[in-house]
């Protein structure tokens, strides 16, 4: 226990004096090595580089963790620029989709306003272009319902055209809005003719995509990729309307594919010819020559009845 004490009485003393003329001596051996390196140049270059040999491990392992440092804190600054630059990339983005979404849908309906360019109606009729806005047709109705009503001069019995060709007619009128029966409905008949061949028939919708042609006038001169319009019977069709191409001929019928797909209705015509036809209270059509003939021969065939012959 004494030796101890005895050695800390020495050293605490001389660590104090180390302490108080360090400075002091680390000034004296710089001016020393300075005064040294006058002396003898040669060698303090010499001694120099072995010291920075000696030296070069211990700095590099210092500067390692001062350089994964830099490196993490340039790494840091790249991540939050990228991040920044992602974030207005995809405010961007979005933006570009709202822009292409709204711009696709200019391109349909310029490319549907298009087709309506493909029929012109003649300079006396009236139209009023309208939109389809609902689909209320199913298995047994085939009509929709277009944005124009009576407020826009839409009436009832007004035939509906597209670029492709007749689409219906107007079956009831609100103010707003309309109710267009298409020529696929059950409830549609509309006096067609053949084109080639001039042969009278009714189209006849029967709730299916390819409407019949019955009551053929010369018994059914029709063949298929025949083209079909309206004939102008009944005075609310006008004659010369396009309705569509046979495509099939057999006992069942004679099946049409019209040139109006239901379900590529989007803007529609609504064409006022100045026809007030039956659906109007006019007059019953008159009656064709042949047909007066004919009842008048079956009329003068029937027996007397007075004398039972």
């Amino acid at each position: 226990m004494e030796k101890p004490r005895l050695i800390n009485r020495f050293v605490q003393p001389m660590r104090g004096l180390l302490h108080r003329f360090a400075y002091f001596g680390l000034i004296a051996a710089a001016f020393g090595l300075m005064i040294f390196g006058k002396v003898d140049a040669l060698l303090m270059d010499r001694v120099r580089v072995h010291v920075v040999d000696a030296v070069a491990p211990i700095l590099d392992a210092l500067s390692r963790p001062a350089a994964a440092v830099d490196n993490a804190i340039v790494a840091g600054r790249e991540f939050a620029r990228i991040h920044e630059e992602n974030a207005t990339l995809r405010t961007e983005v979005e933006k570009l989709r709202q822009w292409e979404s709204a711009a696709r849908h200019l391109e349909n309906e310029n490319e549907s306003l298009k087709t309506l360019l493909g029929w012109a109606p003649p300079p006396e009729a009236i139209f009023v272009t309208a939109r389809v806005i609902a689909d209320t047709g199913g298995t047994f109705v085939h009509s929709m319902i277009v944005g124009a009503g009576a407020r826009d001069g839409v009436k009832k019995g007004l035939v509906v055209m597209t670029g492709e060709g007749l689409a219906g007619r107007i079956a009831s009128v609100g103010n707003h809005s309309a109710r267009l029966l298409l020529l696929t409905d059950l409830n549609s008949r509309i006096p067609a003719i053949v084109e080639r061949t001039r042969t009278r028939a009714i189209l006849v919708g029967d709730n299916t995509d390819r409407p019949r042609l019955v009551y053929l006038s010369d018994g059914g001169a029709v063949t298929a990729s025949d083209r079909i319009v309206t004939s102008g019977h009944g005075g609310v069709f006008p004659p010369g309307l396009p309705i569509g191409v046979v495509i099939s001929v057999a006992e069942n019928g004679v099946l049409v594919k019209p040139f109006v797909e239901r379900a590529r209705l989007e803007f529609v015509r609504v064409v006022d010819f100045g026809l007030e036809g039956i659906l109007e209270g006019s007059p019953p059509p008159r009656v064709e020559p042949a047909v007066r003939r004919r009842a008048a021969r079956k009329e003068a065939a029937k027996p007397d009845e007075g004398t039972g012959r």
